[in-house]
């Protein structure tokens, strides 16, 4: 009877605590959703306001608690999901200056999830964490990076059980300082995803701290550290690399790098490039990586794209709707991935 009595009361408890922490989170998202309309966008972009959605059942918004505190996210879900079906699931990482809506409008990615069928999950980085929004994706050596990828890790683990989410078919992509965290989230956790993409990125392992990030950002990274500690044994998911070649921000080199390293670490063989170009938008210099006959990464060098979304919806900061459209081409990577771990 008195274990009993002690169980209860110590239940009792624990959800108080589990409230108090909810209730904080809360107040914490709030706080970062407020100073994050007040981020100053790229100088010189094209910025139009800001749309406040209606509620939907396909649009919503949750929050995840990890080593670095509450994770606030946004889900998008395709409509008229069924009991039976498993469906994929894309994370979506914005860059500095950016949200969720913002990365979501921007690059339009849920138009795709609608015709194709897939989860798309956008975590969001707290202000109180960055006050310009960026992941800090760089700083391994204090260890807020590994906690930020946690609590994202979080934000991934709750929508797997909350949605009718294929845990076969996850895959990660981002933008700028999201390309560092999901390339970081990928070397860490290599058998959760199938397929990584990173856009105006840097590669994992040459910064460790603001001045060394600082530094890789304007190309004048000399490193030639290898990727992050992985075991041999262990298989990276596939990786594309899209980077504009006037790219002012992150320098162009950054992406080449980010190919090479992955391709490297197994030994793999770069194709001669191909010139690849539809229409009037801008043209791409394309090189595979390939080891045995499998894509190890593909780097995807974008002609006068500077450092924003590739083929983004117009009027919007770090999105340029005259370059390839980089969400189609991401899906299409994913896809091919899935697909290949299904044979």
């Amino acid at each position: 009877m008195v274990r009993r009595i002690r169980k209860a009361v110590w239940s009792r408890s624990f959800q108080r605590v589990l409230k108090t922490m909810t209730r904080t989170a809360m107040r914490v998202g709030t706080t970062a959703l407020r100073e994050s309309l007040r981020a100053a966008p790229l100088a010189g972009s094209r910025v139009t306001a800001k749309k406040v959605r209606a509620p939907s059942a396909n649009w919503t918004t949750g929050l995840a608690i990890g080593t670095a505190g509450p994770r606030r996210y946004r889900l998008y879900k395709p409509p008229g999901v069924r009991r039976n079906e498993s469906l994929p699931l894309l994370v979506m990482l914005h860059g500095c200056g950016q949200d969720a809506e913002a990365l979501a409008d921007s690059s339009r990615m849920n138009t795709i999830a609608a015709r194709e069928r897939f989860f798309v999950l956008y975590p969001e980085q707290d202000r109180l964490s960055n006050v310009h929004g960026c992941w800090n994706w760089y700083d391994t050596r204090t260890g807020r990076a590994q906690a930020e990828t946690h609590s994202i890790s979080a934000a991934i683990e709750q929508v797997c059980q909350l949605q009718a989410v294929d845990r076969r078919r996850i895959a990660l992509a981002g933008i700028s300082a999201g390309a560092g965290m999901a390339v970081l989230l990928a070397t860490q956790h290599p058998e959760r995803f199938r397929a990584i993409a990173m856009h105006s990125g840097i590669a994992p392992g040459v910064a460790h701290s603001s001045a060394s990030a600082i530094k890789a950002m304007f190309g004048k990274s000399v490193t030639t550290s290898p990727l992050p500690a992985i075991a041999a044994d262990v298989r990276l998911p596939a990786l594309l690399v899209i980077h504009g070649a006037a790219d002012h921000l992150v320098a162009p080199g950054n992406g080449a790098e980010a190919a090479m390293r992955w391709g490297e670490r197994v030994g793999a063989t770069a194709s001669p490039p191909r010139r690849v170009q539809r229409g009037n938008r801008y043209a791409a210099m394309v090189t595979d990586y390939r080891k045995n006959g499998r894509l190890i990464a593909t780097l995807c060098a974008v002609e006068r794209l500077g450092h924003a979304w590739s083929g983004g919806a117009a009027g919007h900061a770090y999105s340029d709707p005259k370059g390839p459209d980089a969400s189609r081409m991401i899906w299409a990577f994913i896809a091919r991935q899935f697909a290949r771990a299904a044979d």
